[in-house]
């Protein structure tokens, strides 16, 4: 099940953001710049900012996401947004002998489909655990030939196995990660993903961590969400044709 927890971010992320808008528009000096920077006049800072489209401070403000419960297709996803940082539970190190999945929701609905899912996941599973045990036992030969002791080479060519094994894991193999995005990005990257044309499961995640930053910086996110949220739909002929039931959606406090 999906699971996000913000873990860190910047101290007063609106302060922050304001210190650097400051340091744009006053003659204030470096140590001078959180003066007098309550939580209002914070808020009156990022409000402007936003409104002049000038967006380069909202940068100086970061958060640091635990995510857990997806899958590998929407970790191919999310790596997409290049300006973030991201530390992936690795396959090459971490054994899948009897890993989770995610199941899409219209697959969960349908007996037979699920039934058809299931087996397939299982017949994944097997072919890993079968082609481990091959690989092992063929690195453990070679590297005891080549003079490791036994106990040596097995554990060396444990990990060897399962770094090629891994291939024919499904997208649906669930994961973890760390990802870092500052403000900015995150608003480009609710932009796109609260939007109803993205995929199902990164949909729900970015109105998680939406939720979440909203808590902590909620002036600096007041407008975040689609794209037809902030103006008319950006995906022209492609639009779902629903833009004033989404916008309901995410005005006060949105999804959450």
């Amino acid at each position: 099940m999906l699971k996000v927890t913000l873990i860190g971010h910047s101290p007063n992320p609106e302060a922050t953001v304001a210190a650097a808008a400051k340091i744009c528009y006053s003659p204030a000096e470096l140590d001078q710049l959180m003066d007098n920077l309550t939580p209002e006049k914070s808020a009156e800072f990022v409000q402007m900012l936003l409104k002049l489209g000038h967006e380069s401070p909202i940068e100086h403000a970061s958060f640091t996401f635990g995510i857990e419960g997806v899958s590998r297709s929407l970790l191919a996803q999310i790596t997409r947004h290049r300006i973030a940082s991201f530390s992936v539970q690795s396959q090459r190190y971490v054994k899948e002998d009897h890993f989770d999945f995610i199941t899409p929701p219209e697959i969960a609905d349908h007996p037979e489909a699920l039934k058809l899912y299931h087996e397939a996941m299982e017949k994944a599973g097997e072919a890993y655990r079968a082609l481990s045990a091959l690989l092992k036992d063929k690195h453990t030969a070679r590297l005891i030939a080549e003079g490791q002791t036994p106990e040596a080479a097995a554990r060396m060519a444990g990990k060897m196995a399962i770094e090629d094994a891994r291939f024919v894991l499904p997208n649906a193999c669930d994961t973890k990660m760390l990802v870092t995005m500052n403000a900015r990005s995150l608003l480009n990257f609710f932009s796109h993903r609260c939007c109803n044309r993205a995929q199902w499961e990164i949909r729900a995640l970015a109105d998680q961590m939406l939720c979440l930053v909203k808590e902590v910086a909620p002036s600096l996110f007041a407008a975040a969400g689609p794209g037809c949220v902030r103006g008319p739909c950006p995906e022209g002929s492609m639009t779902c044709g629903r833009m004033e039931e989404v916008r309901a959606r995410y005005r006060g406090d949105g999804p959450c």
